[in-house]
This record gives C-alpha cells, structure tokens and sequence, in this order.
C-alpha cells in the first residue's frame, strides 16, 4: 500500500482491547508511515493532551459508564483533534448523542481496518482544512493583528518580536477572546501535558508577552489576570487620567475648576481658621513659660497664682 503524501504526518492512537484488531490495524497503518499508539483502556486527558495526537479512535464499550463524560471532556479538551468512534452495535439514539458530544465519524464493528483507516484520513483532511482556514483569517483586536499562517503577531504594521510558545499562547488566549482560561488549560495546549502544582510558566510567558506588546501599543491592555483562575484576552484601551492637573506641567496648561461655585473661598478661611488657631496655641505656650518658674528641687510654679502643679 502506498503512503499518501498527506497523511504521512498523522499521529493516530486507537482505545481497544480487541487484540486481534489492533494487531492487523497496527500493520496497515505501519506500511502507511503514521505515528501509532495503542491503548488498551481508557486513560486520563492529560497524557492525550502529551501524545499531541491528530485523531483518535475509541471503542465506547471498553470504557463502561463513563464513555460519555469522556467522549465529551477529550473533545472539549482537545477541540483540534478528529476523533472516531469505533464500537460494537449502537442505536441511533447513542450515534446521535455520541456526534452531538464531539466524534466527527462513527464506525460499527466488526469492521475492515482499511475502512477505519480510511474514516481517520478523511476525519484529518477535514481537520486540516478547517485549521487552514481559520489560519488565514487574522485575528484584530486594538492595535494589534494576530496571524496564524504566519506565526506572526503585528501592531500597526510593525512585527512582535515573539517566540513560537509565545505566539501559541497569545494566539490561543485570542481565539477563545473574552472567555477566561483557566491556567492548566493554558498549559495542557500549549505545553502539551498536565501542570506540574506550583508551575508558573504560564505566570511568565504571559509577563513576557505583555511587556513585549506593552512596548509597541501602551495605549491599549489585551491580556488580564483573573486571581487565582487564569488569562483573559480582551482588547481594551488605558485610560489616561494624569491630564487635566492644575498647571497641566506646562507654561499656559490647562486650569483644572473648581467642583463647586465658592469652593476656593471657603478653602481660604478654612486655612485661616487653622491659621489663627494654630497661632493661638503657640500664644498660650509662650504664656505659659514666661509665667512660670523652676523651684529649687525643679518643681514648676506658676508665678501670678502660687499653684503648685
């Protein structure tokens, strides 16, 4: 059999315990040069998420109860990824339910492991080209214009000097604009497997590609922090509130007003009012040291009355 140009780069993992099928499926795909993995039981999300697979194959009755909140989480969690269901006797109800929660292509078994082969690539074209097309449509949100064909971000025509990891991260933040993303997600499509606890790459890569937009649009803030959750993309202009100040810091600036008629009188005899009390204290003071002594043991008397204190 010959390997098709286009699908020689296809990583491709099926969950099956049926040995006998894996076994000749294992063959087929070997001569045609995809990446292979076989699992023969349900697995968590997260080591998916490291084989960075292109489609999937799963067999909903090896994984019990939970096929269905499964099916669900790995189409949620991997939006990119073709997934085929490939199964014993289903109902109508359970292949509608199971295309509605995310499988592109359903297969009954027993079925011929060229015609599974077959789904996969189709289920990969289709991929492919969705990708390309989103691709090609930049993404613009304030100044800034993000362009995936050419793993390339820009603002006002001038290029972001960014990494790969960097754009893929901006670039996944933008697609999902104004959702918060939770920080373990960020990393799991972006690093491709879990978040070790108490990993902060996610902290710093986004530090580093605000400083590096910061640079080239000050006027405008895209990514915010929600504490303790994750990253929002959002285009949103800084306010400049340092104008307007008395003097405006220029010879002839603008005079900020009073907020009400009268304020800068009464400002005036506030300021008198504390004048005159403040100097009536220090009158007092003065009295009270020119009219008193110290007596031979250093105990102060007051001259005019006599009073001891």
């Amino acid at each position: 059999m010959g390997v098709p140009s286009a699908q020689a780069m296809i990583r491709f993992a099926v969950i099956d315990a049926d040995a006998g099928f894996t076994r000749v499926l294992s063959k087929r795909i070997e001569a045609v040069g995809w990446q292979f993995r076989v699992l023969t039981g349900p697995v968590p999300v997260d080591e998916l998420v490291a084989l960075r697979l292109n489609a999937l194959a799963i067999d909903l009755a090896l994984l019990g109860p939970r096929a269905w909140d499964f099916l669900e989480e790995v189409a949620r969690t991997l939006p990119g990824l073709g997934i085929v269901v490939c199964t014993g006797r289903s109902t109508v109800a359970q292949r509608v339910r199971g295309l509605r929660l995310g499988a592109d292509d359903w297969i009954g078994k027993p079925c011929h492991p060229e015609e599974l082969i077959a789904r996969v690539e189709a289920v990969a074209r289709r991929r492919k080209r969705a990708g390309a097309a989103r691709a090609a449509v930049p993404i613009g949100a304030g100044e800034l214009e993000i362009r995936a064909d050419r793993f390339q971000a820009f603002v006002a025509g001038r290029a972001v000097d960014l990494t790969r990891r960097e754009f893929e991260l901006l670039h996944l933040l933008a697609e999902a604009e104004g959702q918060v993303m939770q920080r373990e997600d960020i990393y799991q499509r972006v690093w491709g497997y879990a978040m070790a606890h108490g990993d902060r790459s996610v902290d710093v890569f986004v530090r580093k590609i605000r400083q590096k937009l910061e640079r080239l649009s000050p006027s405008w803030r895209y990514i915010h922090t929600h504490f303790g959750v994750g990253y929002r993309f959002e285009a949103e202009p800084i306010d400049d509130n340092s104008g307007g100040q008395i003097g405006g810091g220029e010879i002839g600036g603008p005079v900020k007003a009073d907020a009400e008629p009268g304020a800068s009188a009464a400002r005036s005899k506030s300021k008198s009012r504390e004048k005159t009390t403040k100097t009536g204290r220090a009158s007092e003071a003065s009295e009270l040291r020119a009219f008193s002594r110290l007596d031979g043991d250093g105990v102060p008397r007051l001259a005019l009355r006599g009073v001891r204190l």
